[in-house]
């Protein structure tokens, strides 16, 4: 694929539309649509800006899951504590912000924090960490009015079943698989 030209399509207030024209393989134009939450100058621009993190938080051997509405696809699903960092903030502190904004809990110990990843590459030039937290307190609503969330602390048993009858998104899905899989996973190794 040759790229051969950018050009923002909307300014919106959190997204960013762009058109990416290409050459294909086979020699004719392809032009491909994506967002970005961050102002696009060149080509190089694309994904070199973190974003925000998603949260692994753990407390007493239970996973911490959200129930949260989402906008964009109209119902509640199941996902991991997430947002977007702000202009000066380090990951840390973005970790400790948003973990209590949305569930009241505080971090009693960072134990990873993975490199930035892309998020939903069909789409956006989205990239997040992932953090990996023990975390401590007592559940409070501190989000906005724009959130409606329910935070709560899930053991391997009850992951599993949420794993058959419940959506997520995929992040919280895919770590909630590992999560009830992993003292298999040891057993293995």
């Amino acid at each position: 694929m040759e790229f051969i030209k950018m050009e923002k399509v909307r300014d919106g207030k959190y997204l960013k539309n762009y058109e990416l024209t290409y050459l294909n393989k086979a020699g004719r134009e392809k032009t491909y649509e994506i967002v970005s939450r961050k102002e696009l100058n060149s080509v190089q621009d694309i994904g070199s800006n973190v974003s925000g993190l998603s949260i692994v938080a753990i407390n007493d051997g239970k996973l911490l899951l959200l129930k949260e509405f989402r906008m964009g696809i109209n119902k509640s699903i199941y996902n991991l504590c997430a947002g977007m960092m702000e202009d000066g903030e380090t990951v840390e502190e973005c970790i400790a912000r948003e973990l209590y904004e949305e569930t009241g809990l505080l971090v009693k110990r960072i134990i990873d924090i993975l490199p930035a990843s892309y998020a939903a590459v069909a789409i956006s030039d989205m990239k997040t960490h992932i953090a990996f937290v023990e975390v401590q307190g007592e559940f409070a609503d501190n989000s906005s009015d724009n959130e409606m969330i329910e935070a709560r602390f899930y053991t391997k048993e009850e992951v599993e079943r949420l794993l058959q009858t419940e959506e997520f998104s995929s992040r919280a899905q895919v770590i909630s698989y590992f999560f009830t899989k992993l003292l298999d996973i040891a057993k293995m190794g």
